[in-house]
C-alpha cells in the first residue's frame, strides 16, 4: 500500500558489493530463480536487449585464466571508453578505491599489492560464478545501456533477496576481446561489464566496507513537490 515499506525496502538499503566470496557453487534452481527475475527488468520498447552468459566450473577457472594473461601481457580490447572526468565523480572513485585497499591493507605506495588486488578482479574475487552482460550496438548505445542497466540492478537484487551477493565488474569489460573469443560470443555483441556473485565470506576483512550515498539534496530536484526533502 501507499506510503508503507516492504522488505523490498530492506533488501535494497542493505544489498552490498562483497570483494571476497567463498568457494560454494549456488544452486541450480538459485541461479535460475536470479536470472528469472532479472528477465522481468524493463526496456526500451520492451526490446530486452541483454545477452547473458553465466560461466561456473571448470568454464569459470579457465576464462578466470585468459582474463589474467590477458592482463600480463597488457591486452586490453574495451568496446566502451570510460574516465570519471576530473572533478565530483572522480574524487568519487578515488575515494572508494582508498577505501578498498584501506580494508586490504595495502599501502597507496605498495605497487605490488595493488595490482594483486585489481588482479583479484579478474578471479572473480573468488566468487564461484560470473555472469557477462553483453548488449547489440543501437545507436549510440545509450539506451541499451540503460536496459543492461536495470537488467542488472533486477539481478543483484534477487540474490540479495535470497541472502546471495553479487558485484558488478566493469573492469571485466575491458578485456572484452578476451571474454568474447573464450565465450564463443560475435563481435556485435558489446560487453557492457560482470557481475561475479555467489555466496559472501562473512569473516573476509574487505567484505566489511560500507559505501556511503550522497543526501537525496545532491541529486534531486524537486518541483511542485514540498515535504520530501525538508528533512536530511
Amino acid at each position: 500500500m501507499p506510503g508503507t515499506t516492504s522488505a523490498f525496502t530492506e533488501i535494497a538499503r542493505s544489498r552490498r558489493s562483497p570483494r571476497h566470496f567463498l568457494p560454494t557453487a549456488l544452486s541450480p534452481s538459485d541461479i535460475r530463480g536470479v536470472l528469472e527475475d532479472a528477465q522481468t527488468a524493463p526496456s526500451n520498447s520492451n526490446t530486452q536487449p541483454w545477452s547473458v552468459h553465466v560461466v561456473s566450473g571448470a568454464a569459470r577457472d579457465a576464462l578466470a585464466k585468459e582474463l589474467l594473461r590477458a592482463e600480463e601481457e597488457g591486452w586490453t580490447s574495451p568496446d566502451f571508453t570510460d574516465g570519471y572526468g576530473d572533478g565530483l565523480y572522480l574524487e568519487r572513485s578515488r575515494a572508494l578505491g582508498a577505501s578498498v585497499y584501506r580494508t586490504r591493507g595495502v599501502e597507496r605506495s605498495d605497487r605490488d599489492g595493488r595490482r594483486a588486488a585489481v588482479r583479484e578482479n579478474l578471479e572473480f574475487y573468488g566468487a564461484p560464478h560470473a555472469a557477462f552482460l553483453f548488449m547489440p550496438a543501437l545507436g549510440d548505445g545509450v539506451r541499451t545501456a540503460g536496459d543492461i542497466g536495470m537488467y542488472a540492478q533486477n539481478f543483484l537484487l534477487s540474490l540479495a533477496a535470497r541472502g546471495l551477493a553479487g558485484i558488478p565488474q566493469t573492469v571485466l569489460g575491458v578485456y572484452a576481446d578476451t571474454v568474447r573469443e573464450f565465450l564463443g560470443v560475435p563481435a556485435e555483441l558489446k560487453l557492457l561489464f560482470g557481475i561475479s556473485f555467489g555466496m559472501a565470506d562473512p569473516a573476509a576483512p574487505v567484505n566489511t566496507l560500507r559505501t556511503e550515498r550522497v543526501p537525496l539534496q545532491r541529486s534531486v530536484v524537486l518541483h511542485d513537490t514540498p515535504g520530501v526533502l525538508d528533512r536530511p
